[in-house]
């Protein structure tokens, strides 16, 4: 009986399954993170990106955001949908907030334009992080001056 305890005791066939085991679900959880976090951070960017556009598309009065050198507010909304969805970003237009007057950075005067974009980043892996299931708020503004006089 002693010979066969000091056998199974001493046996390390199967130590590298075992250790496996213990390492991978800790490895694929820090992967998802680094790519989940990755995805949030270009997200993040991709909107600030879509705010500027938007933001100077209004004050240059693009052919986006107006007609014969008018601002006009619902298309600068399409303008700055369009922009998120070629990020492959949905915004629907109350996730949009535009002025064309408005004082940014604590500049004297409303000539600018300025948008603000409001987005919830939705996890691919709620399961795992319950506390991110509604969703990870983004704000992203700009302002660009407003042409002409």
């Amino acid at each position: 009986m002693r010979c066969r305890l000091k056998t199974f005791t001493g046996s390390t066939s199967a130590a590298t399954a075992v250790e496996f085991g213990m390492v991978f679900l800790p490895l694929v959880l820090v992967m998802f993170g680094i790519m989940e976090f990755g995805r949030a951070l270009w997200t993040r960017e991709a909107l600030q990106q879509t705010a500027i556009a938007g933001a100077r598309c209004m004050g240059v009065v693009q052919t986006g955001c107006g007609t014969a050198g008018v601002y006009n507010a619902s298309m600068a909304t399409s303008f700055i949908q369009a922009q998120a969805a070629s990020w492959a970003i949905p915004l629907s237009s109350s996730n949009i907030t535009l002025s064309n007057t408005a004082s940014c950075a604590g500049l004297a005067g409303t000539g600018f334009s300025q948008v603000s974009i409001t987005y919830r980043f939705k996890t691919v892996v709620p399961v795992l992080i319950p506390s991110l299931a509604a969703g990870i708020p983004f704000v992203a503004t700009a302002c660009f001056p407003n042409n002409g006089p």
